[in-house]
C-alpha cells in the first residue's frame, strides 16, 4: 500500500511539471511581447538594500540620466535600492523606464518609477534573466550581493562561450569590484588558467558616470542596436 501511495505522488509532482511548462511559456510570451516594444536600452544592476542617501544610489541615478541623454532606455530589476535609482534616473530624464520585478520572500518590491506599460512579473528567474540579455545593449553593474553576482557572470558566460553577441559589461567601483577582478585574474587566468587573457577583456571597470557613457558610445559607435539572440 504504502508503495502504491509513493508511486502516486511521484505521479501527481510529474503532472505538475509538465503543467509548469505552460506558466513558463506564458511567461515568455507576455515579456517578449512587452519587451520587443521598447527599444535600445541598458540594464542597471546593483544591490536592493542600498539606501536613497548612498553615494552608490546617486550615482546609479546619475548613470541611468546619462544613459536616457544618449537616447537609450533603462532596464532593472524592478525592485528598491539600486534598482529603483536606475528606474528614478530614467523616469526624471523622460526616457523609458522597464522594471522586471520577481516575487521574492524578502527584500523585492516594485519602485514607483517604472513606467506603467512596462513593468513586468515573473516568477521564475532564468525567464527573467532571459529578458535582461535579450533585450540589453549593455549591461551597468553596481555594486551588489549574491544576485548581482549571478546576473553578472550569466551574461559573461554567454558572452565568452558565443551564445550571445558581445555587449558592453560595466563595473562601477573601482573599490568595490577591484579585489574581484585581482582574483579573476591572480587565480583563475595565472595560477590555474580557468580562463582566457581575452575574457578579461569582456569587463570595464569605471567610477563615473562619464567613463560610462563613454564606454557605451565607444561600442556602439558603428554598430546597430538590437536584441542579442
Amino acid at each position: 500500500m504504502r508503495k502504491e501511495q509513493k508511486h502516486k505522488g511521484w505521479n501527481e509532482i510529474k503532472t505538475n511539471d509538465s503543467w509548469a511548462i505552460f506558466k513558463i511559456m506564458g511567461e515568455f510570451v507576455s515579456g517578449y511581447e512587452k519587451l520587443s516594444k521598447i527599444g535600445p536600452c541598458v540594464s542597471i544592476f546593483g544591490s536592493a538594500r542600498t539606501k536613497p542617501d548612498h553615494p552608490f544610489y546617486k550615482l546609479a541615478e546619475e548613470v541611468a540620466s546619462k544613459i536616457v541623454e544618449q537616447g537609450y532606455g533603462v532596464i532593472t530589476g524592478g525592485g528598491p535600492g539600486i534598482m529603483e535609482a536606475g528606474n528614478k534616473g530614467a523616469h526624471i530624464a523622460g526616457g523609458t523606464s522597464v522594471g522586471l520585478n520577481i516575487e521574492l520572500p524578502f527584500e523585492q518590491h516594485d519602485n514607483p518609477y517604472i513606467d506603467n506599460d512596462k513593468s513586468l512579473d515573473f516568477d521564475y528567474f532564468f525567464v527573467r534573466k532571459v529578458m535582461f540579455v535579450k533585450y540589453s545593449q549593455g549591461f551597468v553593474v553596481m555594486p551588489g550581493g549574491f544576485g548581482t553576482l549571478d546576473e553578472l557572470f550569466e551574461a559573461m558566460t554567454l558572452i565568452q562561450t558565443h551564445k550571445i553577441e558581445t555587449f558592453p559589461i560595466i563595473l562601477v567601483g573601482r573599490e568595490f569590484w577591484g579585489g574581484l577582478l585581482d582574483w579573476i585574474k591572480n587565480t583563475l587566468l595565472e595560477m590555474n588558467n580557468n580562463v582566457s587573457p581575452e575574457d578579461l577583456d569582456l569587463i570595464h571597470l569605471v567610477d563615473t558616470a562619464d567613463e560610462v557613457i563613454t564606454i557605451l558610445n565607444s561600442f556602439y559607435g558603428e554598430s546597430d542596436l538590437s536584441p542579442n539572440f
